[in-house]
Order: structure tokens, then C-alpha cells, then sequence
């Protein structure tokens, strides 16, 4: 198992600064996921690692070496990528053999760590699957297989980038789980670039956090979750809503609105409210204890399955409200537990 450093690392294209002076530790035998927005940089760190990118300035180590100067081939890394990249002329065994047979692995040798490793993905039926041509499997069989190609070549680190974007929902949802259990199983250190926050925080020991070139927070994915530190990060977590506020001392004004405070923030102020956090009732209801109530008027609901969604407007801000039970259009009052009101 091996460690990842990344050192002041710098990149860019032109004017656009991708990565900007990046440091970053990558646990030994941990699954690491980069998230963040579309072009926050994280697929540029992700691919500066593999070395498919040359860094403008800052190291890369792997343990004590430092791998900065070397070709992708030399890291000892293995990369799953979100198309599959399997070689539609080979057959699933050609496939999972062609990096063993590049690095000159006897025959019989061969033949027993394909074998290992497509056991390992629990792709089916051997003697089925071994002799199919990739156009032949499902896209979640697919991926299975590319990332039974990366792991018998037995890499350093694993490098996987948005490998379950292709896929439909209920395929995705399940070899994340898949995914996690063969990572742990066999104990490599894992580096996973994804866009998708609920994949994030399902799979990854610590979760990356990146906006425009920057790593903006690193944590567990409970910390990340329940404690962010910016408003980006509260507001990209989850189904939030963002507010313009004004805080003073004892209050905070939102939309037009006046909410007791006791936070360090003065002066204009950005508020997030989680729509899970948000509670609806009816427009004369009173808030109870460590609740604080607003006004508004509710627009629309849509039925997403296992809850409502319901838009609700203050003032000139449209609020999300996640609850389990339909509810008519007209006034409601929106209770928000004082603890779950994030000022910044």
C-alpha cells in the first residue's frame, strides 16, 4: 500500500489556472474521492497523478519517490476511465491479459490472474464471459471488466474517473457498493474523481473537496457533511438553498425577514438551509423551542418518490422543502432548527 503526496502543484492552460499550488495527502490503502463541481480541477489532479498531465510546478511522491518527472508508465498506477476503454476486437480475456502480456508475464501465470481477477469483480459465469467481445456484456458488466483489466497488473495506486457515469441508477447504486467492498478487499490505495456528492460520500474514507483550482475542505464524509467550512461547501453538500442575508448583533435578516442570532457573522451574510432541514406547517403554527419561523408561500410540489419536494417562495427567493406528505399551494410558515442554520 502506498501513500500519495501531492506538493504545491500548479497547472495551467493558458490564462485558466486548473490546479493552483495543491497540496494533498492521499492515505496509504484508503479510498480517497475528489469532488467538486465542472472544472474545479479535479480531473486535472486526478490525471497529473497518473502523469497524463505534465504539472507546472510542485512533486509528486508515491511513499519516498518522487514521481513527478516519470511517464505513466513507470508510476506503477492503474486508471479505470467513465467510457470503459475496452478494446472491442479483444475478447474479455485478450482484454484483462493485455497489461500482463506487456509486461512479459509467463503464459500459465497469465491465465491464473485473469482468472483471480474476474472472480474478484464477480462478473458472472466464467466460461460465459471469458470469450464474449465487450459488445456482448451490459455497460455494468463492462465496467467490471476494466476494472478487473486495471487491478491484475497488481498497480500501486488505483486512479478511477467517474467510472459509474455511464451507467443507469439502480446499476450505479449497486456497484458502488461493489466497488467499496473490492477496494477494501484488496487493500489498495484508491484515488476516485466524481461529481456526484452522494457517490462521494458513500465510497470514500475522506472526501476532497475542490472549487476553482482549490481544495476547499478534507474530511470524513460525515465532517464534510454535518461541519462545512465555507458556503460553497454547505451549499454544494446536499439540496440546499442560499440566501442573502444581513447579520447583526442578536438578529439575522432573510428575505425581508427578522430571525434571532447569536453567530460571529456581521454585516451581509450568505444563509444556507438544507431542504431536509427545512419543516413546513401551517401559516399560523407557532415554532417551538431552538426553532426559528419564516413566512412564506408555497408554489409548487413535485412527488420525487420517497418524499415531496416543495417550493416555497420568500420574497424574491425560491426555497426548497423536502417532506414525506403532499401539501396544497397557499401560505405556510417554514420552521428551521436554529442549529441547522449555517451563516456565513
Amino acid at each position: 500500500m502506498v501513500q500519495v503526496r501531492v506538493e504545491q502543484v500548479r497547472k495551467a492552460y493558458g490564462k485558466v489556472e486548473a490546479l493552483k499550488e495543491v497540496s494533498l495527502d492521499f492515505r496509504s490503502g484508503a479510498l480517497t474521492a475528489i469532488l467538486g463541481p465542472s472544472g474545479c480541477g479535479k480531473t486535472t489532479l486526478l490525471r497529473s497523478i497518473a502523469g497524463f498531465i505534465t504539472v507546472d510546478a510542485g512533486r509528486i511522491r508515491f511513499d519516498a519517490e518522487e514521481v513527478t518527472a516519470l511517464p505513466p508508465q513507470k508510476r506503477g498506477t492503474a486508471m479505470v476511465f467513465q467510457n470503459y476503454a475496452l478494446w472491442p476486437h479483444m475478447t474479455i480475456f485478450e482484454n484483462v491479459a493485455y497489461g500482463l502480456r506487456l509486461q512479459k508475464v509467463p503464459p500459465g501465470e497469465i491465465q491464473r490472474r485473469v482468472r483471480k481477477v474476474l472472480e474478484l469483480v464477480e462478473i458472472g459465469s466464467l466460461a460465459d464471459v471469458e470469450s464474449r467481445k465487450p459488445a456482448a456484456l451490459s455497460g455494468g458488466q463492462q465496467q467490471r471488466v476494466a476494472l478487473a483489466r486495471a487491478l491484475v497488473v497488481e498497480p500501486k495506486v488505483l486512479l478511477m474517473d467517474e467510472p459509474l457515469s455511464n451507467l443507469d441508477a439502480k446499476v450505479r447504486q449497486r456497484l458502488r457498493g461493489e466497488l467499496r467492498r473490492l477496494q477494501r478487499q484488496v487493500g489498495i490505495t484508491a484515488i476516485y474523481v466524481t461529481h456526484d456528492q452522494e457517490e462521494a460520500l458513500a465510497l470514500a474514507d475522506t472526501v476532497v473537496l475542490m472549487d476553482q483550482g482549490r481544495i476547499v475542505q478534507t474530511g470524513s464524509p460525515q465532517d464534510i457533511y454535518l461541519r462545512p467550512t465555507t458556503a460553497f461547501a454547505a451549499e454544494f453538500l446536499g439540496v440546499s438553498n442560499q440566501l442573502e442575508g444581513e447579520a447583526a448583533e442578536g438578529r439575522l435578516v432573510v428575505a425581508g425577514q427578522t430571525l434571532p442570532y447569536a453567530g460571529p457573522v456581521r454585516g451581509k451574510a450568505t444563509v444556507i438551509l438544507r431542504a431536509t432541514d427545512v419543516q413546513m406547517a401551517d401559516p399560523s403554527a407557532t415554532a417551538g423551542k431552538g426553532m426559528m419561523a419564516l413566512a412564506g408561500v408555497l408554489e409548487e410540489s413535485l412527488f420525487l418518490g420517497a418524499h415531496y419536494r416543495h417550493y416555497v417562495r420568500l420574497g424574491s427567493s425560491l426555497v426548497l422543502a423536502d417532506s414525506p406528505d403532499p401539501r396544497p399551494p397557499g401560505p405556510v410558515r417554514l420552521f428551521v432548527p436554529s442549529d441547522k442554520l449555517q451563516v456565513y
